[in-house]
């Protein structure tokens, strides 16, 4: 199962340098394009392994971080720049999962710890 996954994972990479390639370019609409397969892929993956609290957490990151990569190249794309704000909420709540997420695992193993020791 874990092989698929991986193969999945790499064309998830393929798919963002692409993107991000027609960004850098300035090709507006194969950019705009390229946001649909690479998002989709990434919400199968994050649907796929959502089992493990990880890896939900870290895909639900990604995700979060590829609409916030979107948002930014749609807004220099079409409208002047100006989407920057809404990027960085997105940006904000990808890492915002991630503190939480991390935070909650370093006090559940500092009980463990705490337990262990009575």
């Amino acid at each position: 199962m874990f092989p698929d996954f991986r193969k999945i994972e790499n064309l998830h990479i393929l798919l963002w340098l692409l993107k991000d390639i027609c960004w850098a370019a300035d090709l507006k609409w194969m950019g705009t394009i390229m946001i649909l397969p690479t998002i989709s892929v990434a919400v199968w993956l994050t649907w796929k392994l959502r089992k493990s609290v990880s890896e939900l957490m870290h895909n639900l990151a990604v995700i979060l971080w590829i609409l916030a990569n979107s948002t930014w190249m749609i807004g220099e794309f079409f409208f002047d720049d100006g989407t920057r704000p809404l990027a960085l909420v997105f940006f904000a709540f990808g890492i915002l999962l991630l503190v939480v997420f991390y935070g909650k695992t370093l006090i559940s193993r500092w009980f463990v710890k705490e337990n262990k020791h009575d």
